[in-house]
């Protein structure tokens, strides 16, 4: 059949035409010449090839595996130096107290928080591929640290009760030396799956936190944070809760404990909240003019420390200070591998957390400025840098948004910048860190709750996600509520599985329509949804918007039955029930021949026995003739779909399955049943659209057999359509391979 197709090519002006013939399955491998199993290599011709050896692969994966020495040397110090310098200063300056802020989150002692902005970027300076991205300490990372921390080593462990004053008292040094052995052990952990995950090429994984759900984890997160400080806020000392619904319990006996706040730690705390708030709000309105944001992180924290010292506000008002800082770095020590059992959970949703806030915001960045984030190598540096920074006693880390936007202003070009705030932090560690040693912990308190406000205003996305996609909103609001409630771990596990759950709910209810063709086009759309789109007579075009798997095999068919209009249980009952009439028919007839013989072989049968049996025959053959008369007119009367001349039945009908990308044996099997089910009431039923995965999965599927082949399946819809008219004005072809001439 040779098919013609015009439309408008209306940027060019002008029509084109399209000729070719009508192309099923069998006659496009015959046409197009499909490959064979043998056409491709060999498997021991592809691992040769893989496995093999030579300088060029050898500097390839070299450069792969460790990218600074790709692009470390082609450094060009004329156009990046300068920039990378000033930005280096910049957020080594940030990382002073955010690390100091972020290990309060993690429940250490402030000066780890120094060393996790210190190995980790230097690590991730080698092994990372993202020019831009500022990693170290991150409070949502920080705060599922202090959540394992908390519950392995809580205070009540490290309690003892004094005689004599009858107080609770608690061993601060071994608590304290218990807890950077629990963070260092997850830390190290998750950077093994990290690295893992990353050398099996299971960077994909990230593909599973959507975006909505990135975003209401963290903004729980955020809010998790944000209670996690109060005590420092009010001065307070509640009880330390961990597992479900635990925020919930801090959050009821802080208000408990409201009337015992320290007035001289609310001082502090509000104050340090203005300044912080306002600074930052005249630094934003002011980023056209400045050359890199105001530090007012630093200066709060250099102004606080001096009055503290000064005032003594220790002493006099017990405001609770950061306290001896050690002086120089220490020595690694390998993690604790007893507690690898009880974290191993924490740690790999520890490990996808930080991999995917990384990221995404170096897929961010590289989009910018025009460069390829290699997803598994990012895995592989995060990996490396947690469990280097696990044996150096860090805690664990991933990418800040709020430094990595000032090593991007600032004019950072380079990891370069990344390695130059690790050494302002290493001069801090070895000289200055014992200047900080009476920073109030209000004042980083205070710091790390307003760098929060960025992720609060994500609250913005429930109103854009209602107006966008109401099913993506659902996912933000579960996310939130379910990290709240569940706490951090628990509630990650829970979303991915709510977010899952959605996929499979929105493929088990798609949108299922009758389409029409779009006059003097070959386009076919849904007769609902279009106007124009007017149906073929007799032929039913039914396509889904989702793909057909075991979990909506069985609504796909029954929807196909519903649209088409077919009652195909009916027609099979009647159809039975014919059978069963001519069956009887055929056993009367048997009964008289029989009779007859009988009648004939008796050798002393008169003149009126002929007679009376000649009108008795007669009688009988006038009674079948009416009763399959009757079943002729009742056959064609009620149930005319067998007849290819009658526009208002479907003689035909198209499966549009263009959407399918895969098929399984359930839905292989579904299909052979709707093709041999409308057989048998005479309707033929065509595919349209197959893909080559699911052509090759109906074949190992067992599809074509008992009397199938691939010349009911056509590459389109519109070549089906012209193959079913064809067939209906010419009756069923003796061969299905025929090629119809031209319409």
């Amino acid at each position: 059949m040779v098919m013609e197709e015009r439309a408008p090519a209306r940027q060019r002006g002008l029509d084109y035409s399209v000729e070719r013939a009508v192309l099923d399955e069998e006659s496009l491998e015959e046409v197009a010449q499909r490959r064979t199993r043998e056409d491709k290599p060999a498997l021991a011709q592809r691992l040769r090839g893989k496995l093999s050896c030579s300088a060029a692969k050898l500097k390839h994966c070299l450069f792969t595996c460790i990218p600074v020495l790709s692009w470390l040397p082609r450094y060009s110090f004329r156009e990046c130096a300068l920039g990378d310098f000033f930005s280096g200063i910049s957020v080594g300056i940030m990382h002073l107290p955010q690390g100091m802020a972020y290990a309060l989150l993690a429940s250490v002692p402030p000066v780890f928080g120094l060393y996790s902005s210190f190995y980790p970027i230097l690590v991730y300076f080698i092994f990372g591929t993202s020019r831009h991205i500022s990693v170290g300490t991150f409070a949502v990372m920080s705060v599922m640290i202090g959540s394992v921390v908390e519950r392995l080593a809580p205070d009540s462990d490290f309690s003892s009760l004094d005689k004599v004053t009858n107080e609770t008292l608690i061993d601060v040094l071994q608590r304290d030396a218990a807890r950077i052995k629990v963070a260092a052990a997850v830390t190290f952990l998750s950077g093994l799956f990290q690295v893992a995950l990353g050398l099996v090429q299971f960077g994909f994984v990230v593909t599973y936190l959507s975006e909505p759900l990135v975003r209401g984890y963290t903004t729980a997160a955020a809010i998790h944070v944000i209670v996690s400080q109060l005590k420092y806020v009010f001065g307070i000392n509640p009880n330390r809760y961990s597992g479900p619904l635990s925020m919930v319990y801090t959050v009821i006996e802080v208000c408990a404990l409201l009337p015992e706040t320290n007035v001289g730690t609310l001082v502090v705390s509000i104050v340090s909240l203005v300044v912080l708030l306002v600074v930052k709000k005249i630094s934003t309105a002011l980023s056209h003019k400045l050359p890199i944001p105001i530090p007012i992180e630093l200066i709060l924290v250099i102004v606080s420390t001096v009055i503290t010292a000064q005032v003594q506000l220790d002493n006099k008002y017990g405001v609770q200070v950061v306290g001896e800082i050690p002086q120089g770095l220490q020595a690694p020590v390998f993690p604790d591998s007893s507690l690898f059992v009880s974290v191993v959970g924490d740690a790999f949703a520890i490990a996808v957390v930080g991999y995917a806030i990384a990221i995404s915001l170096g897929k961010i960045f590289a989009l910018k400025y025009g460069y390829q984030v290699d997803s598994n190598q990012e895995l592989v540096a995060l990996g490396l840098s947690n469990s280097v920074g696990g044996v150096f006693q860090c805690f664990a880390i991933s990418c800040s948004m709020s430094r990595t936007l000032v090593q991007e202003s600032s004019g950072g070009h380079t990891q370069v910048a990344g390695a130059l705030s690790a050494l302002v932090i290493l001069v801090i560690i070895l000289q200055l860190g014992k200047l900080f040693q009476q920073l109030p912990k209000a004042v980083l308190s205070a710091i790390v709750i307003i760098n929060l406000q960025g992720m609060m205003r994500q609250f913005t996305d429930i109103r854009t996600l209602w107006r966008s996609n109401k099913v993506d909103m659902l996912v933000w609001v579960v996310t939130l509520v379910f990290t709240l409630l569940l706490n951090l771990d628990l509630g990650l596990a829970a979303s991915i599985a709510f977010a899952m759950l959605t996929v499979i709910f929105r493929t088990q209810l798609p949108q299922y329509s009758l389409l029409g063709r779009i006059a003097s086009t070959e386009l076919y759309r849904s007769v609902e949804e279009f106007a124009q789109a007017q149906e073929i007579p007799g032929v039913k075009i039914f396509r889904s918007s989702a793909t057909l798997y075991f979990a909506n095999a069985e609504m796909y068919e029954e929807t196909l039955k519903k649209k088409v209009g077919i009652n195909i249980v009916q027609l099979l009952r009647h159809k039975k029930k014919l059978a069963a009439k001519e069956k009887r028919r055929e056993k009367q007839e048997e009964r008289r021949a029989k009779k007859e013989a009988k009648k004939n072989e008796k050798k002393g049968g008169g003149a009126t026995d002929c007679v009376e049996s000649e009108e008795t025959g007669q009688e009988e053959t006038g009674r079948e003739e009416t009763v399959q008369e009757e079943t002729v007119q009742e056959e064609t009367g009620r149930e005319g779909t067998q007849r290819w001349s009658n526009p208002l039945n479907p003689h035909s009908i198209i499966l549009d399955l263009s959407p399918v990308n895969f098929l399984d044996t359930v839905s292989v099997k579904k299909l052979k049943n709707i093709v041999s089910d409308y057989r048998e009431v005479g309707v033929e039923v065509y595919l349209a659209g197959c893909q080559s995965c699911v052509v090759g999965e109906m074949e190992r599927g067992g599809f074509f057999l008992k009397a199938l082949s691939k010349a009911c399946l056509f590459v389109s819809v519109h070549d089906a359509v012209l193959h079913c008219l064809r067939r209906a004005e010419h009756g069923p072809l003796d061969s299905p391979a025929v090629r119809d001439t031209a319409l």
